[in-house]
């Protein structure tokens, strides 16, 4: 019987350059579990009741001096093996789809961490053709130009599904120039939405023939970065060239999968036993965070933050206007007939948030039907190569 090598070598699409970013993620979790192990010792040894809150601070004498010393010496470790690593060249050549999928997974489960502590796994936001830069691969560009957002730990290469690239389809039938957002999807919404803001108008700057339309397309998150940077680009260039936003199985109110998580914090902190493992569901992303309820403003997740509030209280943030908008959901379910359950979706976006619907007018996105699409038996990743998806984004996208 064969073995596949690469089965045998998981990791080996990694290069010599990622060695310093492992080495920073193993000592920033030796460091992460001393402290997990150091709560517990402090917990116990305090003898709190079974239930409330536990004792503050830390272990005191020789106990806490043991845990300062592994700490400590561990932070030295990884200081001089990230001076010996720094100086391993950068990696160079066309990039691996293995290591780009592997690097987004990471940014989307950890990425403000990354981005916080400076790791070279931290991607930095740009706008790519073929996994690189837009300048330097730009080949015949015209004026008329889509860009497409991926979602949370997810990369741009990846709108590449089943053969299929809806940006290259565009490109083919209707003479866009694609060009794919690549960032940290594990940082705030807020703040890649910021920055795909300024990204876009750099890029409208330096384009270099007369931009006539300007379309983004959006995945899941993707489409809540949009809408971010829509809200801070008032009065820019590239605002008033965005004629039309498309919405990929975006949870403009929330993905039930965080609540979820959220739903753990809060029950393993109702015993001081077991609060500090609830650490361990809190090192998620601030990205993730913010997918409980669609956080697409810096007042969405810091009132929040503040407060300790598990309720929608989102400031509304209506569509951009005088920008045409359009929503596609997809539901696994193989028929569309009657009024959907509360529980349809594509399995991790409910169809009303899909929708933009809310029963809250000032949320609602208010997406006229004529610019909606639900197509049956898809998940969330069908959207990104279902034939009836695509023919309904050139249907759409031909119109002027």
């Amino acid at each position: 019987m064969t073995t596949d090598p690469a089965a045998r070598r998981p990791f080996s699409f990694l290069k010599a350059a990622d060695l310093r970013g492992l080495a920073r993620l193993g000592v920033d979790g030796v460091v992460g579990v001393a402290d997990l192990v150091e709560a517990m010792h402090h917990t116990i040894a305090s003898r709190p009741g079974i239930v409330g809150s536990g004792p503050s601070g830390k272990t005191s004498g020789v106990t806490g001096f043991v845990y300062r010393t592994v700490r400590g010496t561990t932070r030295v470790v990884g200081k001089g093996l990230d001076r010996v690593l720094a100086a391993v060249p950068p990696a160079s050549g066309n990039p691996s789809p293995r290591r780009e999928a592997f690097v987004a997974a990471l940014n989307g489960v950890w990425g403000d961490h990354l981005a916080a502590t400076g790791n070279p796994f931290a991607i930095p936001m740009s706008l790519r053709i073929g996994g690189h830069p837009w300048a330097t691969a730009l080949q015949e560009p015209t004026g008329r130009i889509v860009v497409l957002v991926h979602g949370l730990a997810m990369n741009d290469l990846q709108w590449q599904r089943g053969g299929h690239d809806h940006g290259q389809a565009l490109a083919r039938d209707l003479g866009f120039t694609p060009l794919y957002l690549h960032y940290n999807s594990g940082r705030h919404v807020s703040e890649n939405g910021r920055e795909f803001a300024a990204l876009l108008e750099g890029m409208v700057a330096r384009w270099p023939v007369p931009v006539h339309e300007l379309v983004i397309v959006g995945h899941s998150m993707g489409g809540l970065v949009a809408r971010s940077a829509c809200l801070v680009g008032s009065g820019q260039p590239w605002l008033a060239l965005l004629s039309k936003l498309v919405f990929l199985g975006t949870p403009h109110h929330g993905a039930p999968f965080e609540r979820g998580g959220r739903r753990i914090d809060v029950f393993l902190g109702l015993s001081p036993y077991v609060a500090p493992f609830a650490r361990l569901g809190k090192t998620r992303s601030a990205g993730i965070t913010d997918l409980r309820f669609g956080n697409v403003q810096d007042t969405d997740w810091q009132h929040r933050e503040r407060h300790a509030q598990s309720r929608d209280d989102r400031v509304p943030s209506p569509l951009p206007r005088d920008v045409r908008c359009y929503v596609v959901a997809a539901v696994r379910s193989a028929h569309l007939g009657g009024e959907p359950g509360a529980g349809a979706g594509d399995g991790l976006v409910p169809l009303a948030s899909a929708l933009g619907d809310h029963r809250a007018p000032a949320l609602s996105l208010k997406v006229p039907k004529s610019r909606r699409l639900v197509v049956a038996s898809a998940d969330h990743w069908d959207l990104l190569d279902r034939a009836d998806v695509y023919a309904k984004l050139h249907d759409w996208l031909e119109r002027h």
